[in-house]
């Protein structure tokens, strides 16, 4: 799982780097994206309690800018290790302090935040959002268990974008959450976009209400109070109110709220911790996996008008082909390489001999008049190339019209015209060589069909006996010397006398019908032949997977099956996920 939503995450990343950002989508986008962020760092921490399970208590303090969360952290550890300033952005890198703890406590940490590089606190640099500190606490805190105290960056500034992985990250791990609001900042919606993100998380929280002005309690309580019912379905957390001190004084912890964050720990439940990932990932899971639904939809209607359009080829290739009066030669080419085996035993040897010596005269002269180059291709395949031609311009024209008429997935459809249109030539170049290849193999499945008309000829003396009586004394001798000095073709030796004869001799024989089913049983295979050979192994798989090749930046490009895998495993346990 971990797997494919960083998969996914760098896809919507990709995307957003070329999507206009006045657009729409482009916030729906960015916020998949933020969404996904805290998915990945929440799975890992999942794999961080698996591995560690006495892993130190984390608690993060989070807010908005300039409400004191530095402060707030040197209050609750006694000491002024994390640095302040009256600057808005002062903080931008996740530092952690080690309370009661040793550095060796924290081992798991840098498998955690992954890309993130460990420093110490001291070399943290502001151009460089990539890397965290810890540090040791030199004091002691009666306000603090034993824990990783983490002092974060705000979420809301001008700046905050180039930061907020580090923030993301450090929420996630966080299993107390300290959330830090002034009374200017408590209502802003930056604040409740985050609350209302993490609530899946089930994190105990604490507000802390920092910078009050006397008499503005109240309001302010019940401003927020109200905040929180519009935004999260659990309690409203316990607040402790701070009032606003002139620097350089730090604000005072209330006497009240002493044990405040002790009482919080109490409630971490590590052992929900999948179930509160199952629940995070389901929660959001239709809507990160709409666009490429939308993608696989348009997959699945681009293969289906391919298989609309080689359901046409194949109805074009029985009609102007299999089923063409004048066209269909296929069998006649059968019936000559019968005429070869009707030659009488004995002297068909020389009959052979001598028909080479007579047609070479002809022959040479045929090469000569042809300069060297292939043959003509026959009617078959003639017809044939010019079907996977009007395959190409049909799904050419069809593309054009989706780009027009689906508004919704129109640029979906504008990248595969253009791929198909790079893509045309090579397609139809590995077409035509195996119409060739197929061709070719096909004479096979023509010769056996010869063999199988003489071994029932072979049953019947009489008639092989009137035959190779036709076959010498009709003009058997000039018709061959004519096919095979490249005069005539097999399509025209139906009109010849000798054809005629032994063609109506067949069928008025005893074994006519044994001869009208060898003929259709030839052309049903060569039917499906063609239909598997051609238009499947050959035009339907490349046409397929032609969408694919697209290079386009505003596609996800995951496959429906790795979705469809990644929903098998959010599902695979009730109560809980599988980690991959």
């Amino acid at each position: 799982m971990l797997e494919f939503i960083q998969l996914l995450e760098q896809r919507y990343q990709s995307v957003l780097a070329r999507l206009d950002k006045k657009t729409p989508q482009y916030f729906e986008y960015l916020q998949h994206n933020e969404q996904l962020l805290y998915a990945e760092a929440f799975i890992r921490k999942g794999q961080l309690l698996a591995d560690r399970p006495d892993f130190p208590v984390q608690i993060a303090v989070i807010g908005p800018t300039q409400v004191g969360k530095s402060s707030v952290v040197n209050l609750l550890l006694n000491s002024d290790v994390a640095g302040v300033s009256p600057l808005a952005g002062y903080t931008v890198h996740p530092q952690g302090f080690c309370h009661r703890l040793d550095s060796d406590d924290c081992d798991g940490l840098q498998h955690y935040f992954g890309r993130f590089q460990a420093l110490e606190q001291t070399a943290l640099n502001r151009h460089r959002f990539d890397c965290y500190a810890i540090s040791t606490s030199p004091t002691d805190s009666a306000l603090l268990p034993r824990c990783l105290l983490w002092d974060t960056p705000d979420f809301d500034s001008i700046d905050a974008d180039d930061y907020r992985e580090g923030v993301i990250r450090t929420i996630a791990l966080a299993d107390v959450v300290v959330l830090v609001v002034s009374k200017e900042k408590y209502a802003d919606q930056s604040v409740w976009e985050v609350m209302k993100i993490i609530e899946p998380f089930g994190q105990p929280t604490l507000i802390c209400l920092n910078k009050l002005a006397e008499g503005s309690e109240k309001l302010v309580l019940d401003s927020l109070a109200q905040k929180w019912q519009q935004t999260r379905h659990d309690a409203m957390p316990p607040v402790v109110s701070m009032w606003f001190q002139k620097q350089p004084l730090l604000p005072s912890w209330p006497e009240a709220a002493k044990l405040a964050l002790i009482e919080l720990v109490k409630r971490i439940e590590h052992n929900k911790h999948a179930l509160k990932q199952q629940q995070f990932l389901t929660r959001h899971w239709p809507r990160w996996l709409a666009p490429l639904h939308a993608e696989h939809q348009a997959q699945r209607h681009w293969q289906t008008l391919v298989d609309q359009c080689l359901g046409e080829a194949q109805k074009a290739y029985r009609r102007d082909y299999l089923d063409h009066p004048h066209h269909y030669h296929t069998f006649q080419a059968a019936l000559l390489n019968l005429l070869r085996l009707l030659e009488i035993p004995g002297i068909a040897k020389i009959l052979s001999k001598t028909r080479r010596v007579m047609t070479w005269p002809a022959r040479k002269l045929m090469a000569l008049g042809q300069g060297g180059s292939a043959t003509n291709p026959t009617q078959e395949i003639a017809v044939l190339d010019q079907i996977g031609e009007h395959v190409m311009i049909q799904l050419a024209d069809k593309l054009l019209e989706k780009t027009e008429t689906e508004a919704a997935n129109g640029g979906w459809w504008r990248d595969t015209a253009v791929v198909l249109r790079q893509h045309r030539a090579e397609v139809l170049q590995t077409y035509r060589q195996v119409v060739m290849d197929y061709h070719n193999g096909f004479k096979q499945d023509v010769d056996a069909a010869a063999h199988r008309l003489y071994y029932k000829l072979q049953e019947q003396p009489l008639v092989l006996n009137s035959l190779r009586a036709t076959r010498i004394s009709t003009d058997a001798g000039a018709m061959l010397l004519a096919i095979q000095a490249g005069g005539i073709g097999v399509h025209d030796l139906v009109i010849t006398p000798m054809m005629l004869s032994i063609t109506s001799l067949l069928t008025e024989s005893a074994i006519g019908g044994y001869m009208h089913r060898v003929e259709a049983e030839l052309k049903q295979h060569q039917l499906h032949t063609v239909k598997t050979v051609l238009f499947e192994s050959c035009l339907r798989e490349r046409l397929y997977s032609l969408p694919e090749k697209s290079n386009s930046p505003l596609r996800f490009n995951i496959s429906e099956a790795q979705c469809q895998q990644a929903e098998r495993t959010l599902k695979e346990k009730k109560h809980g996920l599988r980690i991959l």
